[in-house]
């Protein structure tokens, strides 16, 4: 299971959620490119970066401070937040960015998503983030009339391949992951899933890779030394190798 450590960035720093209330915002380093770096020397291959302002706003806001940490980092970069058309996803894989994450306009503008996913493959992957079952959009701000189940069959039939799934009610709360969940997406669908929200400890990871899911996210535990990165990195060897 890939381990894909997380920065989340508003206003050029690396910040934190609870829940995805942007009234309930920890700053956790001026220098994101400092993080990516920590990231890199404790072994990490990937890095999830998400563009808060953009995921509000709708367009690319933190765009240079991304492009200096995919140029700088030495990491596999994957970018979310405000990409909501074709030119924006093109500009961030041509400055090598490994994949983007398409969220709010997955749900709202089909007919971008197909257009995006036919262009880019398996550059493009969709943010599924679950409110009581149903999808959220705009930066967590607002729920749509979309199950989780139902959406994710969709993206199936068009062709993603890769998802990144939420649990909105576990994220940044510390209290373990939604395990069922994972489980459930993984029996019902052949999409690669990426598990975010909630993973608190390296138990956490270990449960996660049990249900087939093909990578986790970690975010607050890693800033708050709930899990050592390179303890994690070492954990996830040595789960591929029994």
């Amino acid at each position: 299971m890939d381990l894909f450590p997380a920065i989340d960035l508003c206003g050029g720093k690396a910040v934190r959620l609870l829940r995805g209330d942007y009234d309930k915002m920890t700053v956790y380093s001026d220098k994101p490119i400092d993080v990516a770096s920590e990231f890199k020397r404790a072994g990490a291959d990937f890095l999830h970066l998400v563009d808060l302002d953009g995921a509000k706003a709708g367009r690319t806001k933190n765009f240079e401070v991304i492009l200096k940490i995919v140029a700088e980092s030495g990491l596999k970069v994957e970018v979310g937040g405000g990409i909501r058309s074709i030119s924006t996803a093109e500009q961030y894989l041509n400055q090598g960015v490994m994949r983007v994450i398409i969220g709010t306009s997955a749900v709202t503008d089909p007919k971008f998503l197909l257009e995006v996913v036919k262009r880019f493959g398996d550059k493009v992957a969709v943010a599924v983030d679950i409110k009581d079952g149903m999808v959220a959009t705009h930066g967590w701000t607002q729920t749509s009339s979309k199950s989780c189940f139902g959406f994710c069959q969709k993206l199936q039939s068009i062709g993603v391949k890769t998802i990144i799934c939420t649990d909105i009610s576990k994220d940044g709360a510390m209290q373990g992951v939604n395990v069922e969940l994972y489980e459930r997406l993984t029996e019902s669908f052949t999409l690669d899933i990426i598990a975010s929200g909630g993973v608190t400890t390296i138990n956490d990871l270990v449960r996660l890779s049990g249900t087939g899911v093909r990578g986790a996210i970690l975010g607050k535990s890693l800033y708050t030394g709930s899990i050592n990165l390179a303890e994690a990195v070492a954990a996830m060897k040595k789960a591929v190798r029994t």
